[in-house]
């Protein structure tokens, strides 16, 4: 069985592992991801690049959740002659749907710009989508002759799989991207049992997060304190997972009377549509998430709380006076209507921007957290005045001390009754050089497994 590293190599993004194996119908390849890399002009450029395989030649993919970096280029994939089928959990397939073609439409756009023709079209997503194969966690199936798979809850975002496979006698773990429970709307993440091998996140794999149970007060603390200076509270969110988290939240503050009723927007159409599949999958919350849901309380919907899908509905949040707080794509800030939300209060010094995600080398956002004292946005020079606030709490990835516990699972330290395995190797991905570098060494230390950040390209035998 051989593994090469096509992307998320000592970098954030480009998730995309491809999996050669045996059958006794003869040899097999198959795809983890096939995710865009993103967070700066010189790691999009890579998007273009041809894969290092043949896309013909693939027999499936296995796709750990939809987000972009993960997903986002499948319908290459498909362009170059993917036929096989696209398994996914029921909401990373729903959600899926709704985020290729709105990669399409910024793709078309930036090309349009850069003067050159996108690198897949309409008609690979429509194509691509159709593939779709839902799969349900726990539940395990023959991909082929002696290669099985089985789905695990990551708790990352809705939907989101630790993937398991068997084959060749070996047991090996994807994790996808792991997350940081406990989390507002989802279930912890399931752990890797009896494993030979895991590839796992490391995009937190150098740091500890801040302590979860503050997390909560820190935000109030946040929203309160912008609502006193009379600004704006503008939050560049992910439109899955956490812009459904920040409404969950908003919804518990506003219903316990713990923030006074102001205007607050969510202006982004992609984590508006995100939302509803949100609402369809009730299921895949946690108890207490349910528990609300049941009771008739409306998890994305609270007074003062206003869904902005157009364009002109966007500019008028302008008109709207101070205090208000504003959720808008893109979590990095490198598109997206928040730049034109930053572009406009960014230099107000009663105003607030509050970072709840991981910020890429190279980003607008990452500029702004490091304290740029001005930035550019569309060709103007903005001031940066406003008070920059950031809540690591809030990452869906989890941070290095959980990544250990998770593989000490695969060590046998399990609850009675459990049966664990022996890890032979880890391979830490999806974080930058010094993180997957750092959480390799961390593993070697502190579990006495071998441990390796891989580089891209790189193929490893198991």
């Amino acid at each position: 069985m051989r593994i090469t590293f096509c992307g998320a190599a000592q970098t954030v993004t480009g998730s995309n592992f491809l999996v050669e194996t045996g059958s006794p119908a003869g040899e097999l390849k198959f795809l983890v991801d096939c995710g865009m890399f993103q967070g700066s002009l010189q790691a999009e450029a890579h998007n273009k690049d041809p894969f290092p395989y043949d896309a013909g030649s693939i027999s499936a993919v296995l796709l750990t959740h939809s987000h972009a970096d993960h997903s986002g280029r499948l319908p290459k994939l498909y362009k170059d002659g993917f036929r096989g089928p696209l398994y996914a959990t029921p909401p990373t397939l729903d959600m899926t749907r709704v985020a290729l073609p709105d990669n399409l439409s910024l793709l078309t756009s930036n090309a349009k710009r850069e003067q050159h023709e996108p690198f897949y079209t309409a008609e690979d997503v429509e194509q691509v989508i159709a593939l779709g194969s839902p799969v349900s966690y726990g539940q395990e199936f023959e991909l082929a002759s002696g290669i099985n798979i089985i789905f695990h809850d990551a708790g990352h975002i809705l939907g989101s799989a630790i993937i398991e496979v068997q084959t060749e006698g070996k047991r090996v773990y994807f994790s996808g991207d792991l997350g940081n429970p406990p989390a507002p709307l989802l279930r912890s993440f399931e752990y890797p049992l009896n494993a030979d091998y895991v590839v796992v996140d490391a995009t937190y794999g150098n740091r500890i997060h801040e302590d979860r149970s503050r997390r909560l007060e820190k935000f109030r603390q946040v929203v309160r304190d912008t609502i006193t200076r009379g600004g704006t509270l503008m939050i560049p969110s992910f439109a899955i997972e956490r812009t459904q988290e920040l409404l969950f939240e908003l919804n518990g503050m506003a219903n316990a009377g713990e923030i006074p009723p102001i205007p607050m927007f969510i202006d982004s159409p992609l984590a508006i549509r995100m939302t509803e599949v949100y609402q369809k999958y009730p299921q895949y919350f946690n108890t207490e998430a349910m528990q609300l849901v049941r009771s008739g309380d409306d998890l994305f919907n609270f007074p003062g709380l206003k869904y902005m899908r157009t364009a002109e509905e966007s500019k008028k949040i302008n008109d709207m006076p101070a205090p208000k707080v504003i959720i808008a794509g893109s979590g990095m800030s490198n598109g997206g209507r928040i730049q034109h939300h930053e572009r406009r209060y960014l230099s107000d010094p009663n105003s607030s921007i509050l970072f709840i995600g991981f910020q890429a080398e190279g980003t607008l956002g990452r500029r702004i957290f490091d304290g740029a004292p001005e930035v550019r946005i569309f060709d103007e020079t903005v001031p940066v005045r406003c008070h920059i606030q950031a809540i690591g709490g809030y990452s869906a990835h989890a941070d290095q001390p959980m990544i250990i516990d998770w593989l000490t699972c695969g060590q046998g330290r399990l609850p009675a009754g459990r049966q664990g395995g022996k890890l032979k190797r880890v391979f830490t991905v999806h974080g930058e050089a010094d993180s997957t570098v750092a959480l390799a060494n961390a593993v070697k230390e502190k579990l006495s497994v071998d441990a390796l950040a891989p580089t891209s390209g790189q193929t490893v035998e198991l």
